[in-house]
Order: C-alpha cells, then structure tokens, then sequence
C-alpha cells in the first residue's frame, strides 16, 4: 500500500482544514487507518485512527472533539477534518495505515507511511 497525504496549509486560528490521504496497491480496506504529526523539535504523536470499516475510532485527547478522521473505502481515502485548529496544532501530518487500530497506538505503529503534509496555524 502506498500513501500519499494532501490537504495541509497556512490556516488562521480557529480555522478549519480536511486533510486527505489516497492510498494506492492493494488491501486498503484490510487496514485500519491513522493520522500522526510531528511538530519541530517534538516527537511524532498520535492524532486519531480509524478501523478498516470505519465503525471504530480513536482520538487522543487534544483533537477529541475538534479533529474528525473518516475513510471511503471505494475511493481509497481517508480524511481527517480539523476544526477550531490553534498554533498548538501546527505540525507535519503523516498518515499510516496498520493491522489495527491497537496496533497503530502501539510503539511500530504503521506498516505504511505516507509522506506527510504540512499544516501552519498562524496566531
């Protein structure tokens, strides 16, 4: 599977992005699915995961109400919808895809990387 995430910008506090992440290959739809970021000088964190059917999802507990991720699986995709987003927000944003949804909180999280999009709140 092959990933490839789009979507990020330059957005005002309070403002909203949709970032996306189109996967290509085979097996999509096996594959829970989850978005990670890295901030400078931090280290990645998860942001949120969502199972391969989509009737599961996990958020950590600073998107938890703001962030929404979803998939299509017809189309390959998964979503992640970011509102009343701050400058705490401002990172790179990596999608992944893994077994599960455990497995992607766990310390190997994706068996997929995309290659990150870029998201810059301005105060």
């Amino acid at each position: 599977v092959q990933l490839q995430a789009s979507g990020g910008g330059l957005v005002q506090t309070g403002g909203s992005l949709r970032l996306s992440c189109a996967a290509s290959g085979r097996g999509f739809s096996d594959y829970a699915m989850g978005w990670f970021r890295q901030a400078p000088g931090k280290e990645r964190e998860f942001v949120a995961a969502i199972s391969w059917g989509g009737g599961t999802t996990h958020y950590a507990d600073s998107v938890e109400g703001r962030f929404t991720i979803s998939r299509d699986n017809a189309k390959n995709t998964v979503y992640l919808r970011m509102n009343s987003l701050s400058p705490e927000d401002t990172a790179v944003y990596y999608c992944a895809a893994g077994l599960s949804i455990g497995a992607l909180l766990g310390p190997n999280p994706g068996d997929y990387w995309g290659q990150g999009t870029l998201v810059t709140v301005s105060s």
